[in-house]
């Protein structure tokens, strides 16, 4: 059975004002019910493993949310990071805890903030994933193309192995230009990549000491204390030494480079939720093409509008007449108007606010 980790962290900047530092996107009811995206994470992975085999990895502003969402979790089995340090640190962590109690075990890491549409394809994508790493691969589940995205990075995949559908990933490509991705959706050979990973723990460990020997130095000395009275002494001293990177960059494409990593196409409506625009477009919409995200009172009022995404979360009447293919955001404290087509331009706001020195609204 697969041991599952979440890593739930980043503060969402592109679904800012709605996602904060304090309150990110993860935390938020942005799948279309009221389940928050780390709890659908959760419910997507009870056919593949068991509470006591999930963890999720978060920061400590964010414990006590987590644990109140998933009270179903073991306290032992949220992962406290003191600081941020992508997602390399992060995940090493978790294996590192893992391999602990299970040497052989076979983890899978998961996003806390993806959509999936059909939850029951991805579990299978995954189990087929869990045969390669059974071999000794270092696995992905790799998205088949629907367009020519520029906002991902691909994974060029190389031979079938056997009769498939593992295919071993050649290369790791960074977040192409729009005629690369042209090429790259019309070759066949090219999938997203979701960073959704599948492996045998003691395959990664290895490996991380193969290409990040301080980075496995220091979760190895940390999960050696995991538990015992000096945890939090020995984490709170090595953590920040830690080399603040994401697992792709330390691992994953010096692996596919030695021929260790595979990947298994997957087909089952993901999305990352990265802004208004593509939640608008994931989400259920009315009629006339807008989409409110919760249900909120006094609610949204709306005429002679189309094609607006709508986020109620101050308590006020939100009114619009008249208006098209805007993003409409209303917070206790910030209200966001954008055309749908600049929702990624969002992250700019919120980098100014920063150099401004108004933390308050980040």
């Amino acid at each position: 059975m697969l041991y599952a980790v979440i890593p739930a962290g980043g503060s969402g900047t592109r679904l800012w004002p709605l996602s904060r530092a304090g309150h990110p996107k993860f935390l938020h009811p942005l799948t279309g019910t009221s389940a928050s995206l780390l709890q659908a994470t959760v419910e997507r992975l009870a056919p593949l493993t068991t509470p006591e085999r999930t963890m999720v990895v978060t920061g400590a502003a964010h414990v006590t949310a987590v644990a109140r969402q998933l009270a179903g979790l073991p306290e032992e089995n949220i992962l406290v990071e003191p600081s941020p340090r992508d997602s390399c640190a992060a995940i090493a962590l978790a294996a590192a805890v893992i391999a602990r109690r299970d040497p052989d075990a076979v983890m899978g890491s998961f996003a806390a903030d993806h959509l999936i549409g059909d939850p029951l394809s991805w579990a299978e994508t995954v189990r087929e994933a869990m045969r390669g790493a059974e071999q000794g691969l270092l696995m992905t589940v790799g998205i088949t193309p629907t367009r020519a995205e520029t906002g991902y990075g691909y994974l060029e995949c190389g031979d079938l192995l056997g009769g498939g559908p593992l295919r071993m990933v050649a290369e790791f490509k960074e977040k192409p230009a729009a005629e690369v991705a042209e090429a790259y959706f019309r070759s066949g050979r090219h999938l997203w990549n979701a960073s959704m990973f599948v492996w045998r723990v003691d395959v990664f460990l290895a490996e991380l000491a193969r290409q990040q020997p301080a980075l496995h130095a220091g979760v190895t000395a940390i999960s050696a204390a995991w538990g015992a009275p000096e945890q939090d002494e020995v984490l709170g001293a090595v953590w920040p030494t830690l080399p603040k990177i994401s697992v792709d960059y330390a691992v994953m494409e010096g692996a596919a480079m030695a021929g260790r990593v595979a990947t298994v196409p997957g087909d089952f409506g993901w999305n990352d939720v990265g802004d208004f625009h593509t939640l608008g477009d994931v989400l259920p919409a009315d009629h006339t093409g807008n989409v409110v995200l919760g249900a909120a009172k006094p609610g949204v009022l709306l005429r002679d509008s189309t094609g607006l995404v709508v986020v109620p979360h101050s308590g006020r009447l939100v009114a619009a007449i008249g208006v098209h293919d805007l993003v409409v955001v209303d917070t206790p404290d910030a209200v966001l108007v954008c055309p749908r087509e600049r929702a990624q331009d969002v992250k700019a706001l919120v980098d100014e606010l920063k150099e401004r020195g108004e933390e308050d609204y980040v």
